[in-house]
């Protein structure tokens, strides 16, 4: 099996469905950059298709926190990324770039290389539940679409915010051109209200609200989770992620797991899907996660 393609299909896929719904909607794989080329390398042909259904991608560690938070990433590991992204940025991608950082010095350095290469970024911590309190290249303007955005707030743990009402007004506090978060607040989907009330930044200006989604590992605490996969794992399902409790990754090219993410190849299940889910919710785009699952099947 070509896991990449598979991949590629399954990102291709949740594309064409949000977008038939929603041509404005933004789609975003994080990480798996080399899954731009039909070889893996920068140098090969471009997965044209692939690259025509993303709008944007992610990419975690690029100058800090590849090793640990707060230490510089290898020079290596930098220039290996920043072939791809540079790719991805001449064919009109947006590039958001996170970076796990431990202090105000190591994040302002990190948005001078980011800025640098033209690319968005995010400082912060890897657990992903603070806001800030950096902001770069604040900007009043109103924000119709990833390309235009200047910043970006991810943020993915709720824990540090003790009702959705404190969680809602927080963020939409936040000055922020972009945010990606999660579309639930402890297992409740956030409601179109909620979601309307942060595509607003405090000045009224517009702004996206992009929604997290996994679609290379189940998750626990997720709606669709059903108990009885722990004691009778569904074959889609590979064993916990020991590295994230809670985590399961997913034999993503089987109908079973698109089901519940997209629909099914035939267009089923799509009405009742998780994508669906965040369309109806009012969110401007997905930020697809776990893309690298191609990568552990590859090594398995």
């Amino acid at each position: 099996m070509n896991y990449r393609e598979e991949m590629r299909r399954f990102v291709e896929l949740i594309s064409a469905r949000a977008k038939k719904t929603n041509p404005a909607f933004a789609v975003v794989p994080q990480n798996a950059l080399d899954l731009i080329t039909y070889n893996s390398s920068a140098d090969g042909e471009l997965a044209r298709t692939y690259l025509s259904s993303i709008d944007a991608v992610g990419c975690e560690e690029l100058f800090y926190g590849h090793l640990k938070d707060g230490v510089r990433t290898s020079r290596n590991t930098t220039d290996y990324f920043l072939q791809y992204l540079n790719i991805l940025k001449e064919n009109g991608k947006a590039v958001l770039v996170i970076d796990y950082v431990t202090d105000r010095k190591q994040a302002d350095e990190s948005f001078s290389l980011n800025q640098k290469y033209g690319f968005v970024s995010f400082q912060g911590e890897r657990l992903l539940k603070k806001i800030p309190e950096w902001i770069y290249n604040k900007n009043s303007s109103e924000v119709t679409d990833i390309l235009k955005a200047k910043n970006f707030l991810y943020l993915l743990n709720p824990s540090l915010f003790k009702s959705p009402g404190l969680y809602i007004k927080s963020l939409g506090a936040t000055e922020h051109d972009l945010l990606v978060i999660d579309a639930f607040f402890w297992g409740r989907m956030l409601t179109n209200k909620q979601v309307a009330l942060l595509q607003k930044k405090p000045s009224g200006a517009k702004r996206p609200v992009i929604a997290y989604l996994s679609i290379g590992e189940a998750e626990d605490y997720r709606y669709y989770w059903n108990a009885e996969w722990k004691r009778s794992r569904p074959l889609f399902l590979e064993r916990e992620n020991p590295n994230w409790k809670g985590n399961y990754k997913v034999k993503y090219w089987m109908d079973e797991w698109k089901e519940i993410i997209c629909g099914r190849q035939d267009g089923t299940g799509f009405e009742k899907s998780y994508l669906k889910k965040i369309i109806d919710a009012g969110f401007d785009g997905v930020y697809l996660d776990v893309v690298d699952a191609a990568h552990y099947f590859e090594k398995k």
